[in-house]
């Protein structure tokens, strides 16, 4: 690596070396480093422009204002001079040479030595979580007799009810981030087309005040629109359906005020030209690629129906999940529904066209190579431009962290490093041919637990895999939590370690959507379908027997820990999956999350990662419906487990 485009590299933040899955150092190929830094807007490509590039970063003066300052509560900061704080209230504060420890929570201004930059007032750490324990969910896959052919968000607030009648303290959801309108409807759930609005195929149509108001005939062929459960999912024709109701109830619906939420008219709008040129931006006519341009105004005007229907749908998901907030709150549950954050957008989607200007145009989004994926991962998502972002006072991210917690009691953070640095792909190079991009922990995790604190909820942070140290450090210190999966709680020898040495700042489950369920576990049902689907490295009989062998180390700790009997006969399945329950329940990490597929026997995995078409992914649904999940033995078992370990403070009586 030539020293100075090294040089320059470290200025931006951009890695010209990694320490990959064996802890070996991998230098970058220069032509990475080069293409990753163009993406940040450099000029790497000469000598030449190498010297000039390097020179205007050296030039740049430390002590001067960043364009964003973020300070935690109670730290003081020093300034070029004296300043004025305009604060978020209003008020204005002037200081002299120094940022006081006392300045309120909040985004505010802060005018200093002839510039005005953001002030972010973050807090130290967030309150400690609670111990409690609750369900993981997959909402497309409930159904009840009022949903249609998947769960939606009707079937939520049921749920949600019973389960905190019922002890759990938390209900833990799959992304409900919004896809684009046009069919085919992406079923992943972790590459949406916006990460600040919802996905309307969740909506519940009889649940709506325009349903309630429609005449008798109206609502007869709404009803007649319900598509039939099937084996699988298919949201094409779930969205078919629920989209040509709506449309029948639109005109029975109030307005929506659509100057009152640009972002949301900007989404509208988005949504509008989508079903006219395809859920992707970039393959648009040109004059429509800028959210601001004239002829994107001209559209609006055109299809004003269509916008105005776009962004009632967005409303009616607001009203369905409030509703399903007060069905937590109303058992008294201690954290309530936890949202998910996906780590990343469809670069074609909504996000990417309204917020092109803080995104990095061209760059994917992965992993490099390890043990599991020798290629690499190039998850095909974008990426925030960390200079950007700071040069525009982290509203972007601000605002999306709002919008999602609007409804939430909790958030988990997909591949939470990502608030650190994020593996980029520069265009033309494969997987493996990417580098780790530098952010601003500091201003990344201060925001965060700003808005979640101002929110009332918990962060869960999912730190699986080879993450740094600082990573859990920071987690940590913000009383933010980990993740904690059974699978991987291993010492270096391969045997699962007992419950007790799990970390107390955590998340604890048994597998993620991404691994095998416990029935599958124990079946090797993950080995027969990685081989049916050809996606075995090595021979299957070898695979068979390694799966063999750890089903036997997972029993061995379960039997040395007193959670299943030590003679023979082996225990069968059902009683296997309740002992690795009881072995979440003897752990000490403050949240507990189990899931239906684990309860209902279900053997199949919700996603396999390295499949598309291959594997019928996300469109799962459960065993059972809302109604015999409430009444199912293997529910009650588990329920009272859990409960029983982790009990509810009692509720004051009501006056």
């Amino acid at each position: 690596m030539n020293r100075r485009l090294a040089a320059l590299a470290t200025a931006h933040g951009v890695s010209t070396w990694y320490e990959d899955w064996r802890h070996r150092s991998v230098e970058v190929a220069p032509d990475t480093v080069v293409g990753v830094l163009g993406l940040l807007g450099v000029d790497a490509t000469s000598p030449a422009a190498i010297a000039d590039a390097l020179a205007a970063a050296r030039a740049v003066d430390k002590a001067a204002l960043p364009p964003t300052v973020v300070l935690t509560h109670g730290a003081t900061r020093a300034l070029p001079g004296p300043a004025v704080v305009t604060l978020e209230d209003g008020g204005r504060r002037a200081v002299d040479g120094e940022l006081p420890g006392d300045l309120p929570l909040g985004w505010h201004r802060l005018a200093c030595a002839g510039r005005e930059v953001t002030l972010v007032v973050v807090p130290r750490r967030l309150p400690v979580p609670p111990r409690t324990w609750g369900w993981m969910l997959q909402l497309y896959a409930l159904t009840s007799e009022h949903s249609w052919a998947m769960g939606d968000l009707g079937d939520l607030a049921e749920f949600t009810g019973w389960a905190g009648a019922n002890g759990a303290g938390l209900v833990l959801l799959n992304p409900l981030h919004a896809v684009g309108p046009s069919h085919p409807v992406a079923a992943s759930p972790y590459s949406p087309a916006s990460r600040r609005f919802v996905n309307p195929l969740y909506l519940r149509v009889g649940a709506t005040a325009a349903y309630r108001a429609a005449d008798p005939a109206t609502r007869a062929i709404v009803d007649a629109l319900r598509p039939d459960r099937g084996d699988l999912i298919d949201y094409d024709e779930v969205w078919a359906a629920k989209r040509h109701a709506l449309e029948l109830l639109h005109p029975y619906a109030q307005p929506v005020d659509l100057a009152a939420d640009p972002a949301l008219a900007s989404f509208a709008t988005w949504c509008a030209l989508a079903e006219r040129h395809g859920n992707d931006w970039r393959a648009w006519p040109a004059e429509l690629h800028h959210p601001d341009s004239p002829a994107v105004a001209e559209q609006r005007r055109l299809l004003a129906d269509r916008v105005a229907f776009h962004a009632w749908l967005q409303r009616l998901c607001d009203e369905q999940l409030d509703a399903v907030t007060a069905a937590a709150r109303s058992t008294g549950m201690p954290v309530g529904v936890v949202h998910d954050l996906a780590v990343g957008i469809d670069p074609g989607g909504a996000d990417g066209w309204q917020l092109a200007d803080v995104l990095a145009q061209g760059v994917r989004v992965g992993a490099p190579p390890d043990d599991f994926n020798q290629l690499g991962q190039d998850w095909g998502l974008a990426a925030w431009r960390p200079d950007r972002l700071a040069a525009t006072g982290y509203a972007a991210y601000r605002d999306m962290l709002r919008r999602t917690l609007r409804h939430a009691g909790g958030l988990r953070v997909d591949h939470v490093a990502g608030l650190w640095r994020l593996w980029w792909v520069p265009p033309g190079a494969g997987a493996a041919e990417g580098t780790y991009v530098r952010y601003d922990a500091e201003a990344m995790l201060g925001i965060l637990a700003l808005e979640a604190y101002r929110a009332g909820a918990v962060v869960v942070g999912e730190d699986l895999g080879t993450v740094q140290p600082a990573v859990t450090r920071g987690l940590r210190g913000r009383n933010m939590l980990g993740s904690t999966v059974l699978w991987f709680a291993r010492d270096d020898d391969g045997d699962f370690v007992a419950p007790s040495r799990w970390p107390r700042n955590a998340l604890a489950t048994i597998s993620t959507h991404d691994l095998p369920t416990a029935p599958g576990f124990l079946a090797g049902e993950h080995v027969r379908v990685r081989d049916e689907l050809k996606l075995l490295s090595t021979d299957t009989a070898v695979e068979r027997a390694r799966a063999a062998e750890e089903r036997d180390r997972l029993l061995a700790m379960l039997r040395a820990e007193g959670l299943l009997p030590a003679a023979d006969p082996p225990p069968d399945d059902e009683e296997a999956v309740v002992a690795m329950h009881a072995a979440l329940a003897a752990s000490p990490t403050r949240l507990l999350g189990v899931s239906l597929y684990d309860v209902l026997g279900e053997v199949r995995q919700p996603n396999m990662p390295g499949t598309v078409d291959e594997y019928p992914n996300w469109r799962l649904p459960l065993p059972a419906s809302v109604a015999q999940i409430r009444t199912d033995p293997r529910v009650a078992r588990i329920a009272a487990l859990l409960s029983e370990a982790r009990p509810r403070p009692a509720r004051p009586p009501q006056a």
